[in-house]
């Protein structure tokens, strides 16, 4: 299997491009912020025709790029019903202005495709499999994304701004909840084996095992408790 990410943005959101081997089709993960350049290079590089790009949720550090991915590639896009409203009204989602200045140029809106994911579903793209499961906190809209593990390969999971290594995502924007999230972390997270490998939304790949010894949130969720003051990342 082949995983190309690469931080994006003024957020340095990862977006991740996966394919079963280079020169194959492959699913483009969050296309956030001035992610569309490096999307480009990923796939003229491996040699990758794109089938399909899906979200772990609608804030616009994730979904800047959609549009002009999905347009030049003809391609859907994926995301949960409950965030579908952030590609077109990024500022509501955030209940503040984004600053255009610092964002740069934006094409908000929708692409012509767009299909809808539920909690439980199986994705099978680019010969794939992705089993999605609804993880609000972040936003209400939040999902992960679990390939399973292979013969030469750990299970992965695409964690978005649910958990991040050492910590978890903000939950004080409009539609976070830290009830929420603590709810995700224990019903997605923490079932998992400690070999799965963990790709976040920002910052470097971790493992569930190092989560479960090391993350301070995790560790409370697991013991049943309330989450210690930490820093939380994400926009």
């Amino acid at each position: 299997m082949l995983i190309a990410g690469f931080p994006a943005g003024a957020w340095g959101t990862n977006c991740y491009l996966v394919a079963p081997a280079a020169g194959e089709e492959c699913v483009i993960i969050d296309p956030g912020h001035q992610a569309a350049e490096g999307v480009e290079e990923a796939l003229k590089k491996h040699r990758l025709k794109p089938v399909a790009v899906v979200l772990t949720h609608g804030h616009i550090d994730h979904v800047a790029s959609v549009v002009p991915v999905c347009g030049a590639h003809d391609v859907p896009a994926w995301i949960h019903p409950e965030d579908r409203f952030m590609m077109r009204d990024p500022e509501k989602a955030l209940g503040r202005s984004i600053g255009m200045p610092l964002m740069g140029e934006l094409t908000v809106g929708e692409p012509d495709d767009v299909r809808e994911l539920a909690d439980g579903a199986q994705l099978d793209l680019a010969g794939l499999e992705f089993s999605v499961a609804h993880a609000p906190g972040h936003t209400k809209g939040s999902v992960t994304f679990r390939m399973p593990e292979s013969a030469d390969v750990p299970s992965v999971f695409f964690s978005g701004d649910l958990l991040f290594a050492g910590s978890i995502g903000r939950t004080d924007l409009p539609g976070g909840s830290m009830a929420d999230m603590f709810g995700s972390l224990a019903r997605v997270c923490l079932p998992l084996d400690d070999s799965t490998v963990v790709l976040s939304g920002h910052g470097p790949q971790t493992t569930i095992g190092r989560e479960r010894a090391t993350n301070p949130y995790l560790r409370e969720v697991a013991a049943g408790q309330g989450a210690p003051a930490a820093p939380r990342r994400g926009m």
